[in-house]
C-alpha cells in the first residue's frame, strides 16, 4: 500500500470530538484507531520504520496515551519502556521537570535510574499540539544524559506549533497526519 493509503486508513480510524474538553476545540480521540487492530498496527509500524534495526535502548512514552503507543514502538524495536508520568506517581526515587501551562505549571517525572548517560531514546505520545509536555519530557531526558534520537507522534497539530519546540532542542519530530485547527 501507499503512503497515502496509510494515511487515509488512520484518518479513517481517528475519531473528532467537537467542543471537547471546552468549546471551540476539535478532540482528536486515537482510542477508535487503537481499537482498530489493523490501524493500531499500520501506526505502530509507521512510527517504527525509520528506527528498525537500529541500536535504540530506550522508548520513552508520555502519560498516557504514549504509554500504549511507546510500549508497541519500544516492543518492535526491542528496546525498554521509560514511563513519563504526572508528578507523584512513580515509586522510586525520580527526576521531574516543571513546565508552562496555559494558565500555571505542571510537572512530569520519571525514575532517576530509568535510562543510562548516552541511551539513545525516541520519545512517543498521540499527538503533539502547543508542544509543552514534549518539549519538557525531552529535557528531562536531555538533562538525564540521553541521546534523543526523535520524537514520534500520530498527530500533529501544525497550527499550535509544538513541533518548533521540539525541534528547537534538536530532536527530529516524526509525525504521521496532520490536521487543522486544535
Amino acid at each position: 500500500m501507499t503512503e497515502t493509503s496509510i494515511q487515509d486508513e488512520l484518518l479513517a480510524a481517528i475519531r473528532t470530538i467537537p467542543d471537547y474538553p471546552k468549546e471551540g476545540i476539535l478532540f482528536r480521540d486515537i482510542t477508535t484507531l487503537l481499537g482498530n487492530a489493523r490501524a493500531f498496527r499500520r501506526a505502530v509500524d509507521a512510527l517504527v520504520q525509520p528506527w528498525a534495526g537500529s541500536k535504540i535502548e530506550q522508548v520513552a512514552g508520555i502519560e498516557a496515551r504514549g504509554f500504549i503507543l511507546g510500549g508497541a514502538v519500544a516492543h518492535q524495536l526491542s528496546a525498554g519502556f521509560v514511563p513519563i508520568r504526572k508528578k507523584g506517581k512513580l515509586p522510586f526515587e525520580t527526576v521531574q521537570m516543571t513546565y508552562s501551562l496555559e494558565y500555571g505549571t505542571d510537572e512530569i517525572e520519571m525514575h532517576k535510574d530509568a535510562i543510562r548517560p548516552g541511551d539513545k531514546v525516541i520519545v512517543v505520545d498521540d499527538l503533539i499540539a502547543t508542544g509543552g509536555t514534549a518539549e519538557a519530557a525531552c529535557k528531562l531526558l536531555q538533562e538525564q544524559g540521553a541521546e534523543i534520537v526523535a520524537a514520534c507522534f500520530i498527530i500533529d497539530l501544525p497550527a499550535l506549533n509544538g513541533r518548533s519546540k521540539i525541534e528547537a532542542l534538536d530532536v527530529p519530530v516524526r509525525t504521521l497526519l496532520e490536521f487543522p485547527g486544535h
